[in-house]
């Protein structure tokens, strides 16, 4: 089967964009998907890899399409906040349209186009939601009503964590200089993401550095992925874990930098419901075809060619770097 794919990025988290819909990949089942996210995002193919697929498929009524996105490692995430940016600008453009929804696994999510980065960056805001801090939402093991801001001694007798779900899990903690730089991140993260008590399908689990008022600094360990440039997911339930501990306006705009550049997100409360809006590029790298077998266990490139939007993206990371350099 001869597939045409995009290479993509959101804070260079990148993906493939696979669209079902014009392709025979509507029938392949859940197990061949996860093959074939194992077998494309592998770092080693020719296409240099990804983070995961992100399958386009028709959506609910009311949406333009539907997006599901597989990890690198085969794993399902209900969410990706990075991914879904290029989900956007992908059916956007092909629908002509400013905004619109798309159908994900927990909800019909608002996505539209937005104010450019700079450097002529394609930049789409998207909706995250829902935003649960019941344990049984993550899922969690805990006895209380939810996790917030508070010495876990089991994890670590001095870091104050907050567990949500938005919807995938996170655990987030709002550390030092030193335990940034420590290796404590990485070990808490490989702990809670293979056999454990409290967390039976894993976690992403964040590190948050305060820069300034309206400035953060995230890193995260993705479940089913480890460490990757950025979590969009992470960085906008980490900012919402700030505006509730700094007491922050919600509808202001909190810049948060990440090892692959920079977002920006916004957050709204209804009734007892909060909202996240998540503001970033939707960079497109490569486009061309690829050949795969039957079961999703072969996969060879046929084609590819380079787009010019990296060059852009990268101007905004070496400013961001430069930016870094005088605040961390």
């Amino acid at each position: 089967m001869k597939l045409d794919f995009i290479k993509v990025h959101g804070s260079q988290n990148d993906f493939f964009i696979l669209d079902e819909r014009h392709s025979g990949l509507g029938a392949f089942s859940d197990a061949q998907k996860a093959l074939l996210a194992q077998k494309l995002c592998d770092r080693s193919h020719l296409l240099g890899g990804a983070d995961g697929i992100l399958f386009v498929g028709n959506g609910n009524p009311g949406t333009i399409g539907k997006m599901r996105v597989f990890n690198s490692d085969g794993s399902e995430a209900s969410m990706c906040g990075n991914g879904l940016r290029t989900v956007a600008r992908y059916l956007l453009e092909e629908n002509e349209l400013g905004e619109a929804k798309i159908e994900t696994m927990k909800a019909d999510l608002l996505v539209k186009k937005s104010e450019s980065l700079g450097f002529g960056i394609p930049t789409f805001e998207v909706e995250i939601s829902p935003v649960l801090f019941t344990p049984e939402s993550l899922p969690f093991h805990y006895q209380g009503d939810q996790l917030f801001d508070e010495v876990w001694p089991e994890l670590d007798p001095e870091l104050h964590f907050s567990a949500v779900a938005v919807p995938n899990p996170h655990l987030i903690s709002f550390v030092s200089k030193e335990s940034f730089e420590s290796d404590k991140q990485g070990e808490l993260a490989g702990y809670l993401n293979g056999e454990n008590p409290y967390f039976p399908d894993g976690v992403n689990v964040s590190f948050v550095r305060r820069l300034a008022e309206n400035q953060i600094f995230v890193r995260t360990f993705e479940r089913g992925v480890g460490f990757t440039n950025a979590c969009g997911t992470a960085m906008s339930a980490s900012s919402l874990i700030k505006k509730l501990l700094d007491h922050d306006k919600l509808g202001e705009a909190l810049e948060v930098y990440n090892d692959g550049g920079m977002v920006k997100v916004t957050a709204e409360k209804t009734d007892d419901n909060f909202s996240l809006h998540l503001i970033g590029n939707a960079t497109f790298t490569n486009k061309g075809t690829i050949e795969i077998s039957e079961d999703g266990a072969s996969v060879s490139l046929l084609s590819t060619e380079e787009t010019n939007e990296q060059e852009g993206y990268l101007q905004l990371v070496k400013q961001v770097k430069a930016f870094l350099q005088q605040v961390k």
